[in-house]
């Protein structure tokens, strides 16, 4: 019997044409496999826009202080990556540490005043300073710390207070209310019926142009960087070299110093 010889079950060339067909496959899966991720990276639009640094913004907050409260408008560009030039429109009541609300209590639909009160007083501030950035936010988000620093005029506006004033006749059996600018020499407590319009003696408006100083630290919060979300802590120093007098028996004020808490929100652009 002849020896029975080993015969290969596929031959070369088909084996060779497999090899050929599976790393045809592989290549065409890695291929597709590459497509498709660099197909998710682009389909997050705001990837690569959000790293971009945008040289423009514009801000709008609300302001709550030691002696009032306000609005801001601040707009402004970049001078370098850390570092922006901006300029700023700020309003803001100031009241004196000292004032007490008082009601007249013989009359009970009376209103009620800060007794002692001379003058109503606001600040108009108008400056211009830079913010710079001492740790940026990581691109996926958290807060971004700067510190600010501005300056520039500043001016108090004041309105004198009027109350409606009891006047009764010489016998006490009757009586008048008048409405009439507060004089502490004349007006007690026992004689307001209580505050007067708003609107009275706004053609008696005073005005006490000086200098404003400020200072603080912003933190940026949120993912977007297109977007402003920021809360901002600081000091504001207002000289006035026309003294104001809000209160009664009182020095009056050339220096005010507040602390201030502000929320920002703005945007961030390029045109």
């Amino acid at each position: 019997m002849l020896p029975i010889s080993f015969v290969p079950l596929f031959p070369s060339s088909f084996r060779f044409a497999m090899k050929r067909i599976i790393f045809t496959l592989f290549l065409l899966i890695s291929t597709a496999g590459a497509f498709h991720a660099a197909g998710q990276y682009q389909a997050r639009p705001d990837t690569t826009p959000e790293n971009v640094l945008l040289e423009k913004q514009w801000s709008l907050g609300a302001i709550l202080h030691t002696n009032g409260w306000g609005i801001i408008l601040r707009k402004g560009h970049n001078i370098t990556a850390l570092k922006q030039f901006m300029w700023e429109i700020n309003f803001s009541t100031y009241k004196s540490s000292k004032e007490v609300r008082s009601i007249n209590p013989y009359f009970s639909d009376s209103r009620s005043y800060f007794y002692g009160k001379l003058n109503y007083l606001w600040f108009l501030r108008g400056g211009v300073g830079y913010q710079r950035i001492l740790n940026r936010k990581p691109y996926w988000g958290g807060v971004q710390l700067s510190w600010l620093y501005y300056g520039g005029f500043s001016l108090g506006i004041t309105k004198p207070v009027y109350l409606y004033i009891i006047h009764f006749n010489s016998g006490f059996t009757d009586y008048e209310v008048k409405e009439e600018e507060y004089n502490p020499e004349i007006h007690f407590i026992d004689n307001i019926y209580g505050r007067g319009s708003f609107l009275a003696g706004l053609n008696k408006i005073g005005l006490h142009p000086g200098a404003y100083i400020k200072t603080g630290l912003d933190f940026e919060f949120g993912t977007k960087n297109r977007q402003i979300s920021s809360l901002e802590v600081g000091g504001i120093f207002d000289y006035s070299p026309i003294p104001v007098a809000i209160m009664a028996y009182n020095p009056k004020q050339s220096y005010f110093l507040t602390l201030y808490v502000s929320v920002m929100f703005g945007k961030r652009y390029n045109k």
